[in-house]
């Protein structure tokens, strides 16, 4: 049994795995994961809840060969990364082509149309995630409707994003008609949408971090460091994560890069704080090794031996 989809951002040639679990693009992996086991209690053949044969069958299928795959995406640290890295770029792509984009499905429109595009997508998703695996005739459908939201939304966030960008006058538009003067024009848009890019991946490597998942939040942070290696977060953010998993000489380096980018840097300078506050304490303890060994220079002098 095979499963094919052609709405949303699976007729981009994209798997769309946040589709499958009925999730939204932004979501914590936590959530993915209690997503994940609901929906495999209710297929899995020991504990779904389906009569006939066919349906269990269904359920089995769609478990094996949508759900639990999609899960290993999110649950694996290089194919989580390279997923959003690919998704970064359909959303560049989208940007490009934002003009031919078209949605079918009503919420999706509406997404598209919201002034609060971010409340009205996630409750959009909300709403089809419940009835998703509910009843297994709609499942494909819904699976569509999702990919249609997630579509929307990413135009819709792009769109935004392009919008806050400064605007030339018309004079100013009029006067740069060169393919040079126009790509140093659109500039400012690109530069924007790739800002906002890594700042959910900073986000995401700080939900990470939170829940002590310092390698997968190491991951996501060398990836923004790739697309813009003078991103003083990310750096900052590394640096953390380097101090936390004990390699303080990383830790270092990476604050150091932070810090030089903009000096302002909050993580960076408490990493900083405390790399220092580590390195005292490291003098101190050498020190009473020192005294308890031979009283230091003065015990050397007076009687650092032992008595006999």
């Amino acid at each position: 049994m095979s499963f094919e989809f052609d709405e949303g951002l699976f007729k981009f040639d994209f798997t769309d795995h946040n589709a499958l679990l009925g999730v939204p693009i932004d979501a914590e992996f936590n959530d993915i994961r209690k997503r994940y086991m609901k929906i495999a209690r209710r297929l899995h053949p020991d504990t779904c809840p389906f009569e006939t044969d066919e349906e269990k069958e269904l359920a089995n299928q769609l478990l094996s060969k949508l759900v639990s795959p999609a899960y290993d995406k999110f649950s694996k640290e290089s194919s989580r990364a390279e997923y959003f890295v690919v998704l970064a770029k359909l959303q560049k792509r989208l940007a490009e082509d934002n003009n031919k984009v078209k949605f079918s499905s009503v919420a999706a429109q509406k997404v598209a149309a919201s002034g609060n595009y971010e409340e009205a997508y996630n409750a959009a998703v909300s709403e089809l995630a419940k009835e998703q695996y509910e009843t297994l005739d709609r499942t494909l459908e819904i699976i569509g409707e999702i990919s249609e939201l997630n579509l929307a939304y990413l135009v819709r966030k792009q769109s935004k994003s392009r919008a806050s960008a400064p605007a030339a006058s018309p004079a100013a538009a009029a006067a740069k008609s060169s393919p040079k003067e126009r790509r140093k024009a659109a500039a400012p848009a690109r530069q924007s949408s790739r800002s906002v890019l890594l700042e959910q991946a900073c986000d995401r490597a700080e939900s990470l971090i939170a829940s002590k998942n310092y390698s997968s939040a190491t991951l996501e942070l060398k990836e923004a460091i790739k697309q813009d290696p003078s991103h003083s977060r990310s750096h900052a953010l590394l640096a953390f994560c380097y101090l936390e998993q004990n390699q303080a000489t990383m830790a270092k380096i990476e604050s150091k890069k932070a810090l030089s980018i903009n000096p302002k840097e909050p993580k960076a300078l408490e990493v900083q704080k405390l790399l220092e506050k580590a390195g005292s304490k490291d003098k101190k303890a050498k020190s009473d090794k020192g005294d308890k060994k031979g009283g230091g220079f003065l015990g050397g002098l007076f009687g650092g031996g032992k008595k006999k």
